[in-house]
């Protein structure tokens, strides 16, 4: 076989691979992460318009449904100890860092924050650059929507939100929720705010994959997404 054949061979499988890029549709048909599943979610898709929570992020593992820094849950089953609870004990066995607002000394209701959150609501934390996670979405109709999102952030950064394997917006800066008045320095991390008309994606009606992404900085705490659709 001549070296010409074989160069012409592989120029062709080149050729094949780019000019067949994996599609929105391709990419849901072979995506193996699957909604959250637990006594309390019953494993169907998270519901846009409505709130998309960030701690219900997709089944699937490292690498599928989520990367993160470590293997280890620094909330759930660590700060949070094991005590049989559902909240302490909130998939602790994950990558993904979760904790929950808590309203006992001050913590999640304290007076330095813009906004205060509910009281034992769940959310991702310890973010830190490179670490990403999928949410599947059940959307009602095609068409533009806009979301609010509930963080906390000591020190600001960046988030990208990814649709269906592709980037679709990012990166949006998240503003810093430090306040210099607070005297307990462990609580900048609980500084709750909303950032208003954050997203604006234009979505598919059924299912769909979102990805958040933490470009910089990190250190943010990401409670959920409220989607409304644009009139």
């Amino acid at each position: 076989m001549s070296r010409s054949f074989l160069q012409a061979l592989s120029l062709s499988l080149l050729i094949a691979r780019v000019a067949t890029p994996a599609s929105a549709g391709s990419f849901k048909d072979t995506y193996k992460g699957t909604p959250y599943k637990d006594s309390r979610q019953k494993g169907v898709a998270q519901r846009i318009p409505g709130r998309v929570q960030c701690a219900y992020y997709d089944l699937g593992g490292e690498g599928v449904a989520y990367h993160d820094s470590d293997t280890k849950n620094n909330g759930s089953g660590t700060l949070n100890p094991v005590d049989g609870s559902y909240l302490n004990q909130f998939r602790m066995d994950e990558g993904v860092d979760t904790s929950y607002t808590k309203f006992h000394d001050q913590i999640d209701n304290n007076p330095y924050e813009q906004v205060q959150p509910e009281e034992g609501l769940l959310y991702v934390g310890w973010t830190e650059p490179g670490e990403w996670f999928n949410i599947t979405v059940e959307v009602a109709e095609s068409g533009v929507y806009t979301a609010d999102l509930l963080y906390t952030s000591n020190r600001g950064g960046t988030i990208s939100v990814g649709v269906n394997g592709k980037d679709a917006i990012g990166p949006l800066v998240i503003q810093s929720t430090y306040n210099a008045s607070d005297p307990v320095a462990w609580r900048q991390w609980h500084h709750w705010n909303i950032a208003r008309n954050i997203l604006k994606l234009r979505l598919a009606a059924g299912k769909n994959v979102l990805t958040v992404h933490i470009l910089s900085q990190g250190n943010m705490n990401l409670a959920y997404f409220d989607f409304k659709k644009k009139s």
